[in-house]
């Protein structure tokens, strides 16, 4: 049986190898789920975003409602995910009202 390593903040055990870390790509699934409970729990609670694995990097992609969620998401993701590959597709929804009429054919 293989022993577990308990994570700093609480939450989910981990499996740990024989030399004490995880597989790399354990290791990158495990603080990417971390960072969609913090999305969906803290201040932000943003559940429009997306965060998956791809070929060994991180994807993040999805709608905010203003630039300054924009800001603590990107914020947040750096801080969870520090030292991985990330890509960031990640915009703002246009919530204003249109300043002119559409014009209709």
């Amino acid at each position: 049986m293989r022993p577990f390593a308990q994570p700093a903040s609480g939450g989910a055990q981990r499996p740990v190898g024989s030399s004490g870390d995880t597989d790399d790509a354990g290791h990158i699934e495990y603080r990417v789920a971390h960072l969609r409970d913090r999305l969906a729990a803290e201040e932000l609670a943003e559940l429009g975003v997306r965060a998956e694995v791809r070929a060994g990097s991180v994807v993040v992609s999805g709608t905010v409602p203003s630039a300054e969620c924009r800001e603590v998401l990107l914020r947040t993701v750096h801080e969870e995910l520090a030292g991985l590959a990330v890509h960031t597709d990640v915009v703002v929804a246009e919530t204003a009202s249109p300043d002119h009429a559409e014009d209709l054919p």
